[in-house]
């Protein structure tokens, strides 16, 4: 299961790439709610994007945007003066008598401190970097290129599947529903796939691996099963074409939510001996085309192009 992912987001990058216009009415409306929505995240790789386009139409979002930022750095500031104070009460209590828990507070308080500082210097900053472009399930929408008709069209999407028809509830009782299994196609997903494609560019993704199976043993006796998280990333340093299913799910007295799923198959071997048993589906760019028009072309075609796909080798490292 990719359950994150390094995730390309500039939107001009993108429309040129894919010939798509971009959805800016959609990105709006998500730009205004998460100002006051927690639920509603994008990744700070396209707020700096966002930001630095010269475009008219990219003016309301960019609006939206530096209310987001002023309301971040208002609870930053809040946090940061309470960090403030817990340390020079711990350091008041270290004068008097050394304690454990005095210590820790000086510890913690230190620690949260330089975070935050680190976050209210970096919020208007243009430079991207790290986990800037990194994208989680749940909260994070994410500019999916999507069939539509006869053209592309850049949405914004959750990076969580919810299909048409299902109540609100169904993202809790399907949680793993980021990922659309190959072998599942014509299954669970039949009422997208063949018809509601897209592809994301991902640079790299990481993965949860039960630790046991990546350091190739048993559990030990009483140890019970805790996870590692591994950085893939693929060594043709090519940024890799992600094939997606979407959904547009519509509820009279709820807000409408454009989500997705990155189709996942058998992993290479390399994924494989880290005790990983899936992997994202690379698309060779001579298909994406046709992936993108799929009720232009069969389903046996839309197989050939799921199996005819980039296979690079996956270096990887434990994620910090």
């Amino acid at each position: 299961m990719c359950y994150s992912a390094l995730v390309r987001q500039n939107l001009t990058w993108l429309a040129k790439r894919y010939g798509a216009e971009v959805a800016w009415e959609l990105f709006q409306d998500l730009f205004r709610r998460r100002v006051d929505d927690d639920g509603v995240q994008f990744s700070r790789a396209l707020d700096v994007h966002v930001m630095q386009m010269t475009e008219e139409k990219a003016r309301v979002s960019q609006d939206y945007i530096e209310q987001y930022r002023a309301k971040q750095a208002r609870a930053w500031e809040q946090e940061l003066f309470k960090q403030r104070k817990r340390l020079v009460d711990a350091q008041r209590k270290l004068q008097i008598k050394e304690t454990k828990a005095a210590r820790n507070d000086e510890r913690i308080a230190t620690e949260k401190m330089a975070a935050l500082s680190g976050k209210l210097s970096n919020l208007h900053s243009e430079q991207i970097a790290g986990d800037d472009a990194r994208i989680f399930p749940k909260k994070y929408y994410v500019p999916v290129v999507t069939n539509d008709g006869d053209r592309l069209v850049i949405r914004p999407m959750r990076y969580l599947c919810r299909l048409p028809g299902k109540p609100a509830t169904y993202d809790e009782l399907y949680k793993g529903c980021y990922n659309a299994r190959r072998d599942n196609l014509n299954g669970f997903w039949s009422g997208l796939y063949g018809k509601n494609h897209g592809v994301i560019v991902v640079d790299s993704f990481f993965e949860n691996v039960p630790r046991h199976l990546y350091e190739k043993r048993e559990l030990a006796p009483g140890e019970r099963e805790s996870n590692v998280v591994l950085h893939f990333n693929p060594n043709t340093g090519v940024p890799m074409t992600i094939a997606c299913l979407w959904s547009h799910w519509t509820h009279p007295r709820e807000p409408a939510l454009y989500s997705f799923a990155a189709i996942t198959d058998e992993p290479p071997p390399e994924i494989l001996a880290t005790g990983h048993t899936r992997c994202i589906v690379s698309l060779k760019e001579e298909n994406v085309r046709e992936w993108l028009s799929p009720e232009q072309v069969s389903k046996e075609r839309l197989e050939q192009i799921l199996s005819d796909r980039v296979t690079p080798y996956y270096e990887h490292r434990i994620a910090a």
